[in-house]
């Protein structure tokens, strides 16, 4: 009985009612009965209202990996139920009851070959942050992880209603599925690439909205039969990163810029990007709604809009399923102008790395301080670093990094030349290959003559590897346009660098002579 969450095209800003967001997902425990009963009496309460605690108990018992839950502070707000079937046992002609086993899941069968969906649901106060997308990812991980061919389930269809003297469920259907006409659920599941396979019959006759009909979906595990990929609880050995080239512009509010940061990010997570890396400054344009104002005063009014958006950045990430590498912003911190990146992860928390080493022009025109903390950010997709622009031309703090087990290093970078681009280029790819990690970097382009420093801008933003066979041959992923505002989205391979560390032609990281030399962070960590 899917009855996933009714996705808006235009999010809302957040209830502020809410407490601040941290999501997690994991399997659900006997624990949370109380919070699944509250959620489906808000859900169903025109259809039953809650399972009772015994039908919950045996979901839990029969199938625990394939009940998911989402929870926020401890709270559960969004559920997915499943169970695995022997397809052939009841064919595409079947009622809800007979292959959930009326929700107990007595048609269970450990050695079957498909996931069945058996619910989803979601606290409505949550519905524009697209936590059913989210169920549904970890649906398909956990089909492929248990390699199983494929992801069934039988879908409502509550637009239906207003249109049954007009058409038939199939003519219905095929207009939801051209988009013409907009059905809360069947629309969100094609939407999450499942295919109406055919339209069934008395599917719940109780379900009044939908007229007892209701679609058959199927999702297919392309990778069936291979060895199982990983669950989505465990860690990623391919991790999509997408970088942005990030086109200056005149803009007349915040709220749009952040619209335009919606768009690449919506972008990015419609192609399932682990990661969105956003350049140095790249919310300098706001310095254009001041006045007129001295170099100083220009990036102080500019530090006036970080907690703003670092907060809209942390709900675009929860939203769209995206850890996003802020760029950088201005943070006036106790009388101290700093240059911060800010790591929104997609389960709601959020670091910050400060730039170490302000450049000449920083610290004279805008009297910035560097930072002194250096981290190793843990994420569901690797673990990584991250280097404010002028901070990547300084070996020390990339190596210092590597020893922590970076996989990732992330670096945004605002340069006005192509000289001072080629910096920041050459030392990101020396950082790769003498470090075995990826790095990724991402400037901004075009100009705004009205706003001091932003008259010329030099970008090609890229993604580079560790130089060896198993890598591009000269070591560079990918490179985009120079000048052009575009997205770059590149696949890596975790698994390689491991392998490199100890099967490379070179092995940079094992023939290091430490007992000779070594670098000794002495700030605070």
């Amino acid at each position: 009985m899917e009855n996933s969450e009714h996705e808006s095209t235009v999010p809302s800003r957040g209830d502020s009612t809410l407490p601040e967001h941290h999501l997690k997902l994991r399997n659900l425990s006997r624990d949370d009965y109380e919070d699944i009963q509250s959620l489906m009496d808000q859900v169903y309460a025109d259809f039953g209202g809650a399972w009772p605690r015994d039908k919950y108990y045996s979901q839990i018992a029969t199938f625990p990996e394939g009940q998911i839950c989402i929870e926020d502070n401890g709270r559960v707000v969004a559920a997915a139920f499943s169970v695995i079937v022997d397809y052939d046992k009841f064919g595409d002609q079947h009622t809800y009851d007979q292959i959930t086993g009326n929700a107990y899941l007595t048609t269970h069968d450990p050695d079957g070959d498909v996931l069945y969906g058996v619910d989803v649901f979601v606290d409505p106060r949550f519905r524009d942050m697209r936590l059913g997308r989210r169920l549904y990812q970890a649906r398909k991980a956990l089909c492929r992880h248990l390699n199983l061919r494929a992801i069934v389930a039988g879908g409502r269809i509550p637009g239906y209603a207003a249109y049954a003297e007009q058409m038939s469920p199939p003519e219905y259907i095929e207009r939801v599925q051209h988009r013409e006409l907009y059905d809360p659920i069947l629309s969100f599941q094609l939407s999450n690439e499942f295919q109406v396979k055919r339209v069934l019959r008395n599917y719940l006759p109780e379900d009044e909205a939908s007229r007892g009909y209701a679609t058959l979906l199927e999702w297919t595990n392309i990778y069936y039969e291979p060895k199982p990929q990983p669950g989505f609880n465990q860690r990623k050995d391919r991790v999509r990163i997408g970088v942005l080239q990030w086109q200056m512009r005149w803009i007349n509010s915040v709220e749009e810029l952040i619209q335009q940061m919606e768009f690449f990010i919506d972008a990015l997570s419609d192609y399932q990007s682990d990661f969105a890396l956003f350049p140095e400054f790249f919310n300098a344009p706001l310095m254009g709604l001041a006045p007129p104002e001295p170099p100083l005063s220009g990036m102080r009014h500019l530090a006036s809009y970080t907690e703003q958006l670092r907060d809209e950045i942390s709900r675009l990430a929860m939203s769209y399923n995206i850890n996003i590498i802020a760029g950088s912003m201005p943070l006036y911190e106790e009388g101290i102008l700093y240059n911060v990146a800010y790591l929104c992860r997609r389960d709601g928390t959020i670091d910050a790395q400060y730039k170490v080493h302000p450049t000449p022009y920083e610290q004279r025109a805008w009297v910035m301080r560097g930072g002194d903390q250096l981290r190793v950010f843990e994420t569901d997709a690797g673990k990584i670093g991250i280097l404010i622009c002028y901070d990547v031309e300084f070996p020390e703090l990339a190596r210092l990094l590597a020893d922590q087990q970076m996989q990732i290093l992330f670096v945004p970078f605002w340069t006005d030349t192509k000289n001072g681009y080629l910096r920041v280029k050459r030392c990101a790819q020396a950082r790769a290959i003498e470090n075995e990690c990826y790095v990724a970097i991402a400037g901004s382009v075009g100009n705004l003559p009205q706003v001091d420093n932003l008259d010329i801008q030099y970008a090609e933003s890229a993604i580079f590897s560790p130089s060896d066979f198993a890598f591009p041959h000269d070591a560079i992923m990918a490179e985009s346009t120079p000048n052009t505002e575009m997205a770059l989205i590149v696949d890596v391979d975790l698994t390689k660098l491991e392998t490199l560390r100890y099967e490379g032609s070179v092995q940079n990281y094992r023939d290091r002579k430490r007992h000779l030399y070594r670098i000794e962070w002495l700030g605070r960590r």
